[in-house]
């Protein structure tokens, strides 16, 4: 798709070419999501499954628990990991190295998993999420820095555009991933992951004469006192839980969920620390504060989407592994593929969504953003109501199986949910942001994800007691009820948000 250009009739008299129509920068940084969502999709799609099949212990239905919890947490210290990766473009390199290095990172972090070892697996979970943390909030950051200046209904179809680059990638990541990984071997399933953020490597160096100075400096860069303040803080940290770990080691009362547990503390904590940070922070003007409170609404409101919907990569694949029928005629097609769904559905809905967006801005008769947020709320409640009802058919079932057709009912009804509230996200915190935090904040939309993952590793151990009907449902009427208070706070909000639309 970055061959697709065209002259650009605009100020620059048809010298300059777009990318469909938009900056042509937007095509470096739509193949370089591409492929890094490829490795990330890919590795996520079979992660689950491989924790049960090859690295935990014990009984089934106890694996099959804490797998679902280790994913939850990992995705929140993934997300998490795009606060410091925010602040190191600012302060330090800018986002351009930023986006560089972590995209280094994270193909060394998949080709790590390749290595058939316990110890090899949980490095390179490690190396994906430091990298994930540089790159992710930093190429969103460029982006907004391309429609610097330009309409926001246009910069909210450019986010659009840029997020089929995400479900491109997403999309074809479990069909080669996932069959490598549960037909062929798991660690060929990972390097091939490996080689699709190669691919975005390649891709992001060759197409950087296109981005102009957008990301090369930090918006505001750190002192050296700031800098020897900051070592010190990690130093801190990162000793004192070296010393944790290898105390409980040392008493032999080393259990794998006292990581889970303090990671998902840790992710309900951050971003309450970080909010507080920010409205203490001198450089936040009066101007700027009720912005900043009326972010606080949106990102509460996207913990709770994210909770249940990212919950596609755990239960629900366990679901569609055990409880869902999967055969085409004699063939039995892997519980992995069913991750491609939703990417599919957003490729074909991002368009229609963008246009939508921008044909109704031009007649005044655009939603609010608090009225999307709010439509995605009954939304995702919604497809947990079908999941409820799922897990009875599944339960009253001669075989204990459904059809395929829940499971594609589900991830429809989320990913219209989805385009309603993600690309809409990812535009509007680049646009409610100050200057100097810019990064922070696009850390903080996506610490929102860490956040909902974060409870996952809490929730999703109460699928088992409460059973799949009585579980799903519960969660369902949480949504909806959420939804109809931001639809009725949505006049407060919109007059926190200012002039910003």
């Amino acid at each position: 798709m970055a061959s697709s250009l065209t002259k650009d009739s605009a100020s620059t008299a048809g010298s300059e070419k777009t990318f469909l129509g938009h900056p042509r920068g937007m095509a470096t940084l739509f193949m370089t999501e591409m492929w890094e969502r490829f490795s990330w999709y890919g590795m996520r799609a079979i992660l689950t499954l491989y924790l049960v099949a090859a690295v935990l212990d014990g009984p089934l239905e106890d694996r099959k628990v804490l797998a679902a919890s280790i994913y939850g947490v990992y995705n929140a210290v993934v997300y998490m990991a795009a606060m410091p990766g925010g602040w190191v473009a600012d302060r330090l390199w800018g986002a351009r190295k930023a986006v560089l290095v972590g995209g280094v990172i994270i193909a060394l972090g998949h080709y790590t998993l390749a290595i058939p070892s316990n110890a090899a697996f949980f490095v390179g979970l490690a190396l994906i999420a430091v990298g994930t943390g540089l790159l992710k909030p930093n190429v969103s950051v460029m982006v907004g820095g391309l429609y610097d200046g330009q309409p926001s209904a246009r910069r909210d179809a450019g986010f659009t555009l840029f997020y089929m680059a995400i479900n491109i990638g997403a999309m074809f990541a479990p069909l080669i991933v996932g069959f490598l990984g549960e037909n062929v071997n798991w660690h060929l399933g990972f390097a091939a992951a490996g080689v699709g953020m190669t691919m975005a490597v390649v891709q992001y160096v060759l197409g950087g004469r296109h981005l102009g100075d957008v990301g090369k400096e930090p918006a505001k860069p750190a002192s050296a006192e700031e800098k020897r303040s900051v070592l010190r803080k990690v130093l801190l940290w990162a000793g004192i839980a070296v010393a944790a770990l290898a105390i409980d080691i040392a008493a032999g009362t080393y259990d794998i969920e006292h990581i889970v547990n303090l990671l998902a503390v840790l992710g309900v904590v951050v971003p309450i620390v970080y909010f507080v940070a920010i409205f203490r922070n001198p450089a936040l003007s009066a101007e700027d504060r009720p912005k900043i409170k009326a972010y606080v609404w949106f990102f509460v409101t996207a913990v709770l989407f994210w909770m249940i919907y990212d919950q596609s990569g755990s239960l629900l694949t366990l679901f569609a592994d055990e409880k869902t029928d999967r055969m085409i005629g004699g063939w039995e097609f892997p519980a992995s593929w069913y991750q491609s769904v939703n990417p599919m559905m957003v490729i074909v809905l991002a368009p229609i969504f963008a246009t939508l967006w921008v044909w109704l801005a031009k007649r005044n008769r655009e939603p609010s953003t608090p009225m999307k947020f709010a439509l995605a709320m009954l939304l995702i409640g919604g497809s947990f109501a079908i999941m409820g009802l799922a897990g009875a058919a599944a339960a009253n079932s001669e075989t204990g199986k459904v059809t395929v057709f829940w499971l594609l009912s589900v991830y429809l009804v989320q990913t219209i949910g989805e385009m309603c509230l993600s690309p809409v996200g990812l535009s509007l915190s680049t646009k409610l942001a100050p200057k100097l935090f810019v990064g922070q904040i696009m850390g903080l939309w996506f610490l929102a994800s860490a956040t909902g993952n974060a409870l996952n590793g809490w929730t999703t151990k109460l699928n088992a007691p409460l059973g799949d009907a009585v579980y799903y449902t519960m969660w369902a009427v949480v949504a909806v009820a959420a939804g109809f208070a931001f639809m009725t706070a949505g006049k407060q909000i919109r007059a926190l948000m200012g002039g910003v639309k």
